[in-house]
Formats: structure tokens, sequence, C-alpha cells
């Protein structure tokens, strides 16, 4: 009988050359496409407009931040002060009650003999009287001060539980705005890494944006900084003179999240630094500041001003004249001086 046996599988051999050729047209159409071409590269142009989108989204969020955070810590000491009150009225409630224990043991010593056999038995009816008497009116106070304390300590707990309902949603929005705040700053550190893939002549064109170095005081003669003599010549009251000098004063510093000075600064934590070196109490984010004061048409400004940018008022430096103003950009970007121009203006108020 003949065999029927498979014939062995002819073995097929593959060159390590042949391997690789193959592996890197592979790479090429995963990275590159069926063209064979890379995606091309930002323009300077193209990078300068991402990276000012960025800024303006973190500002945004910056802002929003700092809002949140105020309510936050208002609410906060808001409980504070309800806690403090609480544990008054909770003390001045044991104190009552130990109070009518007092009355209440002895009224129940005193009340073991029917009350007209204590009057013939005592030895004194007069003292007898005048002592029943008292511990009568003074159970009544009592009774009532307690009433009065319990319905206290009753609203007092309720206005405790909307405080701290109230404080954990503002810590949550918070939250909320703190993840938002990260997502941001990864963006913006994408954003950086395409700054630094440009040529020096073309980052430094870019970073040109943010104004001159020059304008950046030392930290050494930051104390010493005065604003021109015109300057302090054409502000409106000498408060406003005050604000401007101060921010001449904070040139250089650096921006920092949420910062209010006075080693750094957001954009709105500079303009009410600024005014509150001068007595004039400034609400800390962008959206409560321009409605503080009185509007000012952009053909009016002072030095002193306040000039806001974007059409959702998210940006806020103090104006010195000239078309120049002083404010705290955008991280990595310190206090400077910048022309007003370089932004779209949104309004301006002058603060009292």
């Amino acid at each position: 009988m003949a065999s029927h046996s498979r014939p062995p599988r002819p073995r097929v051999t593959v060159s390590r050359a042949a391997c690789t050729l193959a592996l890197a047209s592979a790479a090429s159409v995963s990275l590159f496409g069926e063209t064979g071409n890379a995606q091309p590269r930002l323009t300077p142009e193209e990078v300068k407009a991402k990276v000012q989108t960025l800024y303006q989204e973190a500002e945004r969020a910056t802002e929003q931040y700092d809002g949140a955070k105020q309510q936050a810590d208002a609410a906060q000491k808001a409980l504070n002060g309800l806690q403090d009150e609480l544990a008054r009225k909770a003390a001045a409630l044991n104190a009552t009650r130990d109070a009518l224990g007092t009355v209440a043991a002895a009224q129940y010593r005193s009340g073991s003999l029917d009350p007209s056999l204590q009057l013939v038995l005592s030895s004194s009816p007069q003292a007898y009287l005048e002592q029943a008497g008292m511990l009568d009116q003074l159970g009544n106070r009592q009774s009532a001060a307690l009433d009065r304390l319990i319905a206290q300590q009753r609203g007092m707990a309720q206005t405790r539980a909307e405080a701290a309902g109230r404080l954990d949603a503002l810590r949550a929005a918070q939250s909320r705005l703190a993840a938002r705040k990260q997502t941001v700053q990864r963006t913006l550190a994408a954003a950086q890494a395409l700054l630094a893939q440009l040529s020096p002549a073309d980052r430094a064109a870019v970073n040109a944006a943010d104004g001159p170095d020059q304008n950046s005081a030392s930290a050494a003669n930051r104390s010493t900084v005065r604003p021109p003599l015109t300057v302090a010549a054409g502000a409106p009251s000498a408060r406003a003179a005050q604000a401007v000098a101060f921010a001449y004063r904070a040139l250089g510093l650096p921006y920092v999240w949420g910062a209010t000075g006075p080693n750094a600064y957001d954009c709105s934590g500079l303009t009410q630094a600024a005014w509150r070196s001068a007595g004039v109490a400034l609400p800390r984010t962008t959206y409560t500041q321009i409605n503080a004061g009185t509007r000012v048409p952009e053909s009016g400004l002072l030095p002193g001003d306040l000039v806001f940018f974007y059409s959702g008022v998210s940006h806020v430096g103090i104006y010195i004249g000239g078309g120049q103003m002083i404010h705290a950009p955008h991280p990595g970007a310190p206090v400077r001086i910048a022309p007003v121009s370089e932004m779209p203006f949104a309004g301006a108020t002058r603060p009292g």
C-alpha cells in the first residue's frame, strides 16, 4: 500500500535586512501616513497665537478660582463665627441647666410636705413664704430662659448646617477649578514645549509680545522705583498717584496664580494691592473690580484707572498714562509696562 504521508512544508526564510525594511516601511506609514510626509511644524505666528489663547484660558480660570476662594474664605469665617456663638450659647444653656437642677432639688426638698403643713411647722412663716415666692419666681425665669436658649440652640444648629453646606458647595467648586487649573497648566507646558522647538530668534520674536525686559526692575532697586513726575501730575487724585507708584515698585515681580503680594501677583491681585496701598479696598476679581468705582471711556483714561480686557473681562491692568499700563501678564512674564492697545479693550473704571 502506498504511503499517503503529507510531504514536508518547505521552510521560508526571510533575511534580517528584509525584516528591517518591512518594519521601517510600516513605521513610515504609521507615523507619516501614505504620503510619507511628517505633519508640518507650527510657524512662529501659529505658536504665538496658540500660546496667547492658552494664556487667556488660564487667566479666566485664575479669576474664577480667585472668586471661589474669596467666597470660600468668607463662608469659613462666617462658619467659625457661628461655631463660636454656638459654643457660647451651649455654655449658657449648661449653666442654666445647672441652676435649674439646683432649684429643682431645693423645691423637691422643701416640697416633700404639704405647703400648708410646711407653713405651720416653719419656725419663721414669713421667711418660708418669701422663700417659696422667690423659688417660684426663679423657676419661672429659669424656665423661660431655658426655652429661649433651646430655641437659640436650634436656630444655631440650623444656621451651622446651612453654612457648612454652603461651604461644602464652594469647596467642591474650588476643587473643580483647581482641576481645570491643572489642565491649563499642562496645556501651557505643551505650549512652552512648542516655544522650545523654535529657533532662538523666532522664540525671541514670540516672547517680545510680552514687552521689553528692561521694564522689569531688579529686586535691589525695586523699593526706590518712582513713577515719572508727569504721572503724579496727571493722576486725578493723590490716591491714584499712590496706586501708580505702588505698581511701579512691583515691576519685575513674578506672576503667580492667585497671588496678592507682596512678592508675586496675578493681574487682579496687583491692582487690588496697588489701590489698597492708597487706602481703597477693591474686590478680588476682574469681574467685580470692573464694577468698583466710576466707569470711564478709553479716551478719558487717567493714571490710576483700571483697564480691563477681553470680552469676558478676564484681565486687568493699572493705567499709567501715555497709552501705557502696568500689569501682571501671565505665568512666565513678570509685572511689566505694556501698551493698552496690545489686548482687546473691554472697559475701564476709576476707583474712589
